[in-house]
């Protein structure tokens, strides 16, 4: 009140402040200038957080693990997986999938073994494999053209016509299903690995690679471009991923949140993979288990199919040693990519301890890789890597004639970072592409795109790196030769090839083949000797100990509990048979592995 007319007074500016803040305005003056400053100074730089927590505990747990009646991957009884969804769910998805490849869960129930689960998640899993499904064809991304309109890459005369056969500058259709690729042997026709559409798919799903198995068993020397005819009307024959936690937090069937149903079915189910898997086993390098099953898809009829363990959490925590596994995806790339750990994730995808640890480590990995020099790198590798461990991944991949591993356009690889020696090791996974090589490749010789053989590291052609102008084994008839001295297209360099972060700064690219840490393990002749002690071991185990056939044998009779008619599994097991023979034959002849 006026203390004149009684009338009431503003209050003054200073008044309006609180007392707290008028008493102490000097601290919070200067915190708002120091904002002020930083804000100007540092406005555009991002920051990226570092997780510096020292906890090696799983924070995603399982909370309901449903027990079965029987062992998932007991190889040694009869499974059979049934799965139930609304047809709307299904249209839905494949609308989309057929629109821009997304690959969306929808909802289903699931009976496994007479076990019964709701609201499991599913989704299709492949890329190249799924290609039919979305009207391209041939199941070459982008519908099958080559670059300049159907010619190869330039680099001289020599092409057979200039174009593909039928002139109108695209690829021929490969085989289907139940067709004989060119410089294949068998029937059948094994799809070319899964692959993250758009460089970035969880599920470490594989790019399009060569040809494979005939029958789904491998082929001697090449298995051909061949490639499933697979369709919307036959869900019972689609690569599937069953998710059991995807709708149910914590949920797990016997300890497995997903499982894999692999590419192929009936006459043409990868026994290849199968056979790879269980040559791996007990050699001391993990992998994922598996078995045959029969599959039934609403009132669809039953399919015999291979399913596989998925490399999850839980994978990833029974890896040996307290470790963070990483999962190299389809469309990402090993380049080093400067300090942020953020700009990794669309190349790896961290499978445990998220929350306690992070992408570092990779990070600091493929610095170390691209900028050692070759006398740094023959020194100090065994500081970063596990050596020993790396040699026999290394040679498995060789003797198991897979070009598709870590260094293949599907970047097939796990890294598992141990976090009390700070070492890396290099995990394989998804062997859907092994036997369709040359089964007379030895160790120093590179596996290719097709079943043909490429150099070691460094070359295009044939053995040690000669290069002569041709198609890799097993292409389509008609397909253009290469001129003399052009290398074959990487996959990602193909029109409509699936984006990736393939190239430093996050460029296009997508699925390109080579890693140079294995190119340069095999490159420099300080670790021959490492690698040669890890290939004769391994050559004992597998193929010299009669392993592989004793194991072929039994996969066989696998195949035909699960159902599969006695001359359709003869006819895929025969084929792999034979490449496991000439594999076997070729390398006794060779000093080198043999000692």
């Amino acid at each position: 009140m006026s203390p004149v007319d009684g009338t009431s007074r503003e209050r003054r500016l200073r008044d309006r402040v609180p007392v707290r803040l008028r008493h102490h305005w000097k601290p919070a003056g200067a915190l708002c200038a120091g904002l002020a400053v930083m804000l100007y100074a540092f406005g555009d730089a991002r920051i990226s957080p570092y997780v510096t927590s020292a906890s090696r505990v799983e924070a995603d747990t399982i909370t309901e693990d449903v027990k079965g009646t029987v062992g998932l991957y007991d190889t040694s009884v009869k499974h059979s997986v049934q799965l139930e969804y609304k047809q709307t769910d299904f249209d839905k998805m494949m609308k989309e999938f057929k629109k821009d490849g997304t690959k969306d869960s929808i909802p289903a129930d699931l009976t496994i073994d007479g076990v019964y689960l709701t609201d499991v998640g599913i989704r299709l899993k492949g890329n190249s494999t799924l290609m039919s499904l979305r009207g391209n064809r041939g199941g070459m991304p982008g519908g099958g053209q080559m670059p300049g309109g159907g010619q190869m890459p330039a680099g001289g005369a020599g092409q057979r016509g200039g174009k593909a056969s039928g002139g109108n500058g695209e690829m021929p259709e490969p085989p289907t299903a139940g067709g004989q690729a060119a410089g294949g042997q068998a029937a059948g026709g094994q799809a070319a690995g899964d692959a993250a559409a758009g460089g970035g798919q969880d599920g470490g799903d594989k790019a399009a690679g060569g040809g494979a198995a005939a029958g789904g068993a491998g082929g001697g020397r090449g298995g051909g471009m061949t490639q499933y005819n697979l369709s919307a009307d036959k869900p019972e024959e689609l690569p599937w991923l069953i998710k059991i936690d995807e709708y149910v937090e914590g949920r797990a069937y016997q300890g497995e949140r997903e499982i894999s149903l692999r590419p192929g079915s009936n006459a043409q189910v990868p026994v290849n993979e199968a056979l790879a898997l269980s040559l791996i086993d007990g050699t001391g390098e993990p992998a994922e288990r598996f078995g045959f099953t029969t599959l039934k898809v609403n009132n669809r009829p039953t399919a015999v199919r291979l399913m596989v363990e998925n490399p999850d959490t839980e994978y990833a925590e029974a890896v040996e040693g307290e470790s963070v596994v990483y999962k190299a995806r389809a469309g990402g790339t090993f380049d080093y990519q400067g300090d942020d750990p953020s700009k990794y994730e669309t190349s790896f995808r961290q499978l445990n301890k998220v929350g306690s640890q992070d992408l570092e480590p990779v990070m600091k990995l493929a610095k170390w890789v691209e900028k050692a020099s070759d006398k740094e790198f023959a020194a100090d590798l065994d500081k970063h890597v596990d050596v020993d461990s790396f040699a026999h991944y290394v040679a498995t991949q060789n003797l198991l004639m897979n070009f598709d591993d870590m260094a293949g356009p599907g970047k097939n690889y796990l890294l598992g970072y141990d976090l009390n020696s700070k070492k890396f090791s290099v995990l394989g996974w998804d062997y859907n592409l092994t036997f369709s090589g040359d089964a007379t490749a030895g160790p120093d010789d590179r596996m290719s795109m097709g079943g043909g053989m490429g150099g070691r590291p460094g070359g295009t052609g044939g053995k040690d790196g000669a290069t002569g102008g041709q198609m890799p084994e097993g292409m389509p008839e008609g397909m253009p030769e290469l001129p003399e001295g052009a290398e074959m297209p990487d996959v990602g360099d193909m029109p409509g090839a699936p984006d990736g972060d393939a190239g430093k700064g996050g460029g296009g690219g997508g699925m390109r083949s080579g890693h140079a840490l294995k190119e340069r393990f095999l490159e420099l002749d300080a670790f021959d000797a490492v690698y040669k002690t890890a290939y004769q071991d391994l050559y004992e185990k597998f193929y010299a100990s009669g392993k592989a056939t004793k194991a072929l044998k039994d996969l066989a009779e696998q195949v035909t509990r699960a159902g599969v008619p006695a001359k359709d599994v003869e006819s895929a097991v025969g084929t792999l048979r034979t490449t496991v023979t000439e594999r076997t034959a070729a390398l006794a002849k060779n000093k080198e592995v043999t000692g």
